[in-house]
């Protein structure tokens, strides 16, 4: 009995939208400039990585080429020739270029409404929210108050946090509420609790997530994230492709920050794992664990937040050979009915302007025993990718997209 797995690499774009112009991204490249950037041996950290991009097996899968289709350009260290599998690329209808949208839309459901962005102004937050969080959360205030980098702000306003008490509170231009407070000073429990009212208080504005930031370190220089993140977000406005394939009595593993995007719905296992290797041993679990029209789909988050954000280029370079290293472990563990997919949500091209995600096309890599290779072209929506995953478990069709298999 057939199963999937989903491996989302988080912001792996390729190439411009056609509406990219509208969001500011037009040009944006996400995997084509790292791969020029690579090529041209420009400051390679020490230690780290050199030379060209190295992704053998996602490019046999049709990486490259998936490239070559949305930019026309394969760039140096693919080569445009798949050698097994289906390749092509999903184009969002969805508004926006964040998260929920891009995995609610390869789930099937693309997002209906407009999100609620906050102005890129300080404060950025209307008064009467911020008073109304401090007066229910018992806060002695709130810091921050403007768009920011997550690291960049926690290292300029951290050590005031721990002196006051006050929890450092960001956004940016997705649709976001991010607050950020230390484990041990503030308290973790505490920083939910907190986030879980910011959670009410902003569901009216239509904002996508509350995410909680928690750190560690006692001063600027020491200063970490944990993996202790948690989304609270708004719940698709209807089923899923999880919900579907749960409603119908088969698993749903969602690894990562997967529950968190889909407020938990259709969710059966929960798998948490922090950094590329975590996410893939997890995987790798799930697999195990997974029985007859299972659904598997991890979130590899750390090309998005450890690399994109940062616009690290050689460290967003290295994680991306690291994942492919790992690639042919997972294969290797496929039933013969076994379908396994790489995409993306967006992108978030290290070399492009300012912080923050692009609006870029993804690539849709698809393999299984059981598949011939082939081109699936451009889709007109990502929802395909969750039609398509469907129809492998045998689940009726949904009212967005269409199966390319």
């Amino acid at each position: 009995m057939p199963r999937a797995i989903v491996c989302l690499l988080d912001s792996v774009g390729i190439g411009g939208a056609p509406d990219a112009e509208a969001y500011g991204d037009e040009g944006a490249n996400t995997l084509g400039h790292i791969a020029e950037w690579a090529a041209a041996g420009k400051a390679d950290r020490p230690g780290l990585r050199a030379g060209p991009l190295y992704v053998p097996n996602m490019d046999a899968m049709g990486l490259g080429a998936a490239l070559k289709l949305s930019t026309g350009v394969v760039p140096p260290g693919l080569s445009g020739a798949p050698k097994g599998g289906l390749f092509g690329l999903g184009r969002e209808i969805s508004k926006g270029k964040d998260t929920p949208s891009g995995h609610w839309e390869i789930a099937g459901v693309p997002v209906p409404f407009d999100w609620g962005y906050f102005p890129q102004t300080i404060p950025a937050f209307p008064p009467d929210l911020v008073a109304e969080l401090v007066s229910r959360a018992n806060l002695p205030g709130i810091l921050g108050d403007k768009h920011a980098s997550g690291t960049d702000i926690i290292a300029e306003l951290g050590e005031e946090h721990i002196r006051t008490g006050m929890p450092i509170c960001y956004t940016s231009v997705d649709s976001v509420f991010q607050i950020a407070a230390h484990e041990s000073h503030f308290g973790l429990d505490r920083l939910y609790d907190v986030c879980r009212i910011a959670f009410e208080l902003t569901a009216p504005l239509k904002i996508g997530r509350v995410i909680a930031r928690p750190f560690v370190g006692e001063d600027r220089a020491g200063f970490k994230r944990t993996g202790n993140r948690r989304d609270f977000a708004i719940a698709p406005p209807e089923p899923t492709l999880l919900d579907r394939n749960a409603a119908a009595g088969n698993s749903v593993f969602a690894i990562g920050k997967i529950s968190d995007i889909y407020a938990g719905s259709g969710v059966t296992h929960k798998l948490k794992g922090t950094g590329i290797p975590q996410l893939f041993d997890r995987t790798l679990e799930a697999m195990e664990m997974a029985g007859d029209r299972a659904f598997i789909m991890t979130n590899f988050v750390d090309f998005d937040s450890e690399y994109g954000h940062r616009r690290d280029v050689p460290g967003y370079a290295a994680a991306l050979e690291l994942f492919d290293s790992r690639l042919p472990e997972l294969v290797a563990k496929m039933r013969d009915d076994d379908l396994l997919v790489l995409t993306a949500d967006h992108g978030n091209d290290p070399t492009w302007k300012g912080t923050d995600h692009t609006r870029e096309q993804v690539p849709i890599l698809v393999f299984s025993p059981a598949l011939k290779p082939g081109e699936i072209g451009i889709r007109s929506t990502m929802a395909d990718i969750g039609e398509s995953i469907a129809a492998w478990l045998g689940l009726a069709p949904g009212r967005h997209g269409k199966s390319f298999l």
